[in-house]
């Protein structure tokens, strides 16, 4: 039986997700939404350059869409914030829809909304639907692959992430994003804006505890560009000798016995790209993953490969650590 997806957002992420469910025999892509005025009215097939979506369209909301379409699943790549996903969510999930979203923010809302996430949550089981936030970093390699590990532990003392990334090899966008080419200090204002850097490290940090039963106290949290040594040039821009040219980005909290930190390095030309999980505890545990995961190609996977675990959970807003173990579909 084929699950009927739809996508909402059709940038590189979306359009990306969009040929890997395209190739899963278990998949019927049936629309796309977006609000770009060049994309609405499209084939998806001219959008994509997929084979047999020549009369599946690109419309400008959901509810344009439900009057041609009925998908069981939206996957949804389109923004990092809470607060702006949701009014994008709530026709979706009106309409009894499912969604696997990549914002950030909504691996564990609850964090920092924890009002928007109940009335998420009500919304979702009023309707019968399922809200799940993930990715790979968000949504695995330093949340949900860390509390696995867990698994095999009599007792667990601390755990330790550390994520290094190559950004050279990344879209422009995240080149972006991480502040390369900026001054220190310009990076430092936007970040704290909220404009600027990496989001979801503290919903990973609260994800784990929560996974866990730990009581922590408050996250500490800090971002500090990383300064570039020399003259830097990638396909998608140049940055000069003494600028940002990516994050150092570090999360933690106690609860006084127990621990967690994550460190996050992202960075332009960064050396030994690695994602390595280090658990205190009997027995302890060091895993490394040498040149770590590659973060738009993993994060596309585990978009697809959620759809059907969210629809055999029950209805509501869903955490990675409520629904089965992730796998490839």
């Amino acid at each position: 039986m084929k699950i009927k997806i739809a996508q909402f957002g059709l940038g590189p992420i979306g359009i990306e997700t969009l040929k890997l469910a395209a190739t899963k025999s278990w998949v019927e892509i049936v629309g796309g939404v977006d609000i770009d005025p060049q994309k609405i009215g499209k084939s998806l097939s001219e959008i994509t350059g997929i084979p047999g979506l020549e009369n599946k369209m690109v419309y400008a909301s959901f509810d344009e869409l439900a009057k041609h379409e009925k998908p069981e699943v939206v996957l949804h790549t389109s923004v990092s914030r809470m607060k702006t996903a949701l009014p994008q969510l709530e026709p979706i999930v009106k309409a009894g829809v499912s969604v696997v979203s990549s914002c950030e923010e909504l691996l564990f809302p609850q964090l920092k909304q924890p009002e928007l996430a109940k009335q998420l949550d009500d919304l979702c089981k009023k309707h019968g639907a399922r809200v799940l936030g993930t990715g790979v970093n968000p949504g695995f390699v330093m949340d949900t692959l860390a509390v696995c590990l867990t698994g095999v532990c009599r007792s667990v003392e601390k755990i330790e992430v550390d994520r290094v990334v190559n950004a050279s090899l990344r879209r422009g966008p995240l080149q972006k994003k991480i502040g390369s080419g900026l001054q220190p200090d310009e990076f430092r204002q936007l970040f704290r804006e909220e404009k600027m850097g990496h989001v979801g490290l503290v919903e990973s940090l609260a994800l784990i505890a929560h996974a866990l039963n730990w009581k922590i106290g408050k996250i500490n949290e800090t971002c500090e560009p990383m300064i570039a040594k020399k003259f830097i040039q990638t396909e998608y821009i140049e940055v000069k000798e003494s600028l940002c040219c990516g994050i150092h980005h570090r999360a933690e909290a106690t609860d006084g016995t127990k621990s967690i930190v994550l460190d996050l390095k992202m960075y332009l030309e960064a050396e030994d790209p690695r994602d390595a999980v280090r658990i205190t505890g009997d027995p302890s545990i060091n895993a490394v993953l040498h040149g770590g995961v590659h973060g738009d190609r993993a994060t596309v996977a585990a978009l697809v490969n959620s759809a059907p675990n969210i629809l055999r959970a029950p209805a509501g807003l869903l955490l990675m650590t409520d629904i089965p173990v992730p796998r490839v579909g």
